[in-house]
């Protein structure tokens, strides 16, 4: 598992898989959004505004990127 917050979208995102594949996004609630992959699998989790949603002192390891 892979975990990626964007501090500059505050967007945080949950890799569940590694595998490169085909994704379908489904919105399950306001700022919410899974990654659907092979046989309706979660691939990734993306969280908007994850700051306010979160504390992100608490998600280690955490890789920080700026873009």
């Amino acid at each position: 598992m892979q975990i990626i917050y964007d501090v500059k979208t505050d967007l945080l995102y949950l890799r569940l898989d590694e595998r490169k594949q085909p994704v379908i996004n489904k919105r399950v609630s306001e700022g919410i959004v899974l990654d659907m992959g092979e046989d309706d699998r979660i691939v990734g989790i993306e969280i908007l505004d994850a700051s306010k949603r979160l504390n992100l002192d608490k998600l280690l390891p955490v890789t920080y990127k700026t873009v």
